[in-house]
């Protein structure tokens, strides 16, 4: 079959599966060819969490058309949820990547029930007034998690909140897990980056065939026009809390594989500032584009690491860099030129394979 007889839809897919495949294979070349610096392989299980971030937002800010600003605090959620289910299945489940997959699982689950609960009254909200909201909402999340302590002995975990580990009683055996403002402790890393490929690819089926679906439809109708949504009888509450519950439980298994990349992780990490950084993704990338979140992620993951040669400057070279890509991806007429660049490209193929022929 033809690509011209294929549906806008199945070609969107064909192309951001194709890109995610095509990157997967060229970074297992240059590994196997020694060909990457042990600097870049430390960066791709983080890109793989940010790419999963920037698709879980964009379903929220693309599609729902809502501007979420503690899309962090969910990432919290599933990252501490994933890895204290990992620590204590470690000796039931000896199989790291078995394990990793299982905890992401119940980070997701974790994530995805704050976010249903957040997503009930914030999401009768509009405008500016939801987006401050789910700032608050996403402080309020690290900050509670900032004030867990978790730990382990011979009868199972135990939890505590504003008190101490020493407070917990531990018996023999025991391990300390999540110790307050100092976070996650003794981490097992076992993430890897053809888990976190899989995890992108999953998350793709996830968003592509709700978007397609008679209830991601729903969404985009109430973005486009939500009183003429409404009065053809499409409940607003109930499809955008779908869509936020989703968002929110894909954000929570890209936690669980972001933090089980290091030994140790504090709530603090999980700040406004990441929130920020995956929106950035998502807008420079394009608004309901996927393909596009997936670039930007990427790219702007490894940028600074590329830019660590100018010491003192490469933030500021950054920031310039991030101007110049809004410029130019919001430039009518630089937009105009790309587009022409590739219908000549596309016309001298055809012309090629009419010869051909």
């Amino acid at each position: 079959m033809s690509m011209k007889r294929l549906s806008p839809f199945a070609k969107n897919n064909i192309i951001t599966y194709g890109l995610v495949i095509v990157g997967f294979i060229t970074v297992q070349l240059l590994i196997s060819s020694g060909n990457m610096s042990y600097s870049f392989r430390g960066q791709l299980v983080p890109i793989c969490a940010y790419i999963v971030m920037a698709l879980s937002l964009n379903l929220t800010v693309g599609v729902m058309g809502e501007l979420s600003l503690g899309h962090a605090g969910f990432m919290s959620v599933g990252a501490f949820a994933g890895a204290i289910a990992c620590i204590a299945l470690q000796a039931q489940i000896p199989n790291p990547s078995l394990n990793l997959a299982v905890g992401m699982i119940i980070g997701a689950i974790f994530a995805g029930l704050t976010g249903f609960l957040i997503g009930i009254p914030v999401l009768r909200l509009k405008g500016d007034y939801l987006a401050i909201v789910t700032l608050a909402f996403g402080e309020i999340i690290k900050n509670v998690i900032t004030c867990l302590y978790v730990g382990r002995d011979a009868s199972g975990l135990r939890f505590g909140f504003l008190t101490s580990i020493a407070d917990l009683n531990l018996g023999e055996g025991a391990r300390t897990i999540v110790d307050g403002p100092m976070g996650l402790r003794g981490i097992p890393r076992i993430s890897t980056f053809t888990m976190g490929f899989a995890l992108i690819l999953v998350t793709l089926f996830i968003i592509q065939n709700f978007v397609n679906s008679r209830s991601g439809r729903a969404v985009m109708a109430l973005r486009d026009n939500r009183l003429a949504a409404e009065s053809v009888g499409i409940p607003a509450a109930k499809y955008k809390l779908m869509a936020f519950t989703m968002s929110a439980s894909l954000a929570g298994a890209a936690g669980a594989l972001f933090v089980m990349n290091y030994s140790a992780m504090a709530a603090a990490k999980f700040d406004f500032n990441t929130s920020i950084l995956v929106l950035v993704f998502v807008v420079l990338g394009g608004l309901g584009n996927m393909w596009g979140s997936i670039i930007a992620a990427a790219a702007l993951t490894i940028l600074p690491e590329l830019l660590r040669q100018f010491n003192d400057y490469r933030m500021l070279v950054y920031a310039i860099a991030l101007i110049l890509i809004m410029l130019a991806t919001n430039n009518s007429t630089i937009r105009g030129f790309i587009t022409k660049v590739f219908s000549v490209f596309s016309k001298i193929r055809g012309g090629k394979k009419i010869e051909q022929a």
